[in-house]
């Protein structure tokens, strides 16, 4: 039998108790979900980052020294040569602001400048009646831009942007990351990355121009 307490205790409160291990399960399966998503961020991030920029500073040193495939792929694209050298500049300048730290407006510019780039060079492909061929290649990287871009960070979001929050994993209480400390030496490593991309992208120059010009014949665009 129940006791007279228990009898005359507020449906409210046996309502709260019996539900009280319920709603505890499911925090700590969303801490735990969180928990494991900050192990999973970081790779994410570093792999679609390194992606990015690899494309960007191939594609910067492709553009300013105008390789055969630039000049092809504008020529049938319908756009003016000098665009190469717009382009150029610009994806250098994009791949140093996303891959170094700090800078975070900036790298609000050059991740929007990113996207408009690969999803301008889908849409162009799109009007010219290109198949999924000649396109997918800038789709799949604005989806690395993307994925990069909401991956990121807190000392790489803008402080003053509810993305800057992050979720503490065990309390589940939101906090607000402070401005980072950037230092001299953590530039080093971004630098030497790019330096090393772009001695990379210009020695292999070669072997991509035959590449893409077996490319540019499969796809119609020139005669062999």
């Amino acid at each position: 039998m129940n006791s007279p307490e228990h009898v005359n205790e507020p449906a409210e409160s046996r309502v709260r108790t019996t539900t009280t291990p319920q709603h505890s399960t499911a925090e700590n399966a969303d801490v735990l979900t969180r928990r494991r998503w900050s192990r999973i961020r970081p790779i994410v991030f570093w792999a679609t980052t390194i992606v990015i920029v690899a494309e960007l500073t191939a594609g910067s040193v492709w553009n300013l020294l105008t390789i055969e495939w630039v000049e092809v792929q504008l020529h049938h694209l319908g756009y003016p040569h000098f665009l190469a050298y717009i382009l150029g500049v610009w994806q250098a300048a994009a791949a140093v602001a996303i891959l170094t730290p700090g800078l975070p407006l900036i790298k609000e510019w050059a991740y929007a400048g990113a996207l408009f780039l690969w999803s301008g060079a889908v849409a162009s492909h799109l009007s010219v009646g290109d198949g999924l061929e000649s396109w997918w290649v800038p789709l799949m990287f604005g989806i690395c831009a993307v994925a990069s871009w909401a991956s990121r960070p807190a000392d790489r979001r803008l402080p003053q942007t509810g993305l800057h929050r992050t979720r503490a994993a065990d309390t589940g209480r939101d906090q607000v990351a402070g401005p980072p400390e950037i230092r001299a030496r953590a530039w080093i490593a971004p630098v030497g990355f790019l330096v090393v991309l772009c001695a990379v992208s210009y020695l292999t120059l070669p072997a991509v121009e035959d590449a893409m010009h077996e490319q540019a014949v499969e796809l119609g665009w020139i005669d062999d």
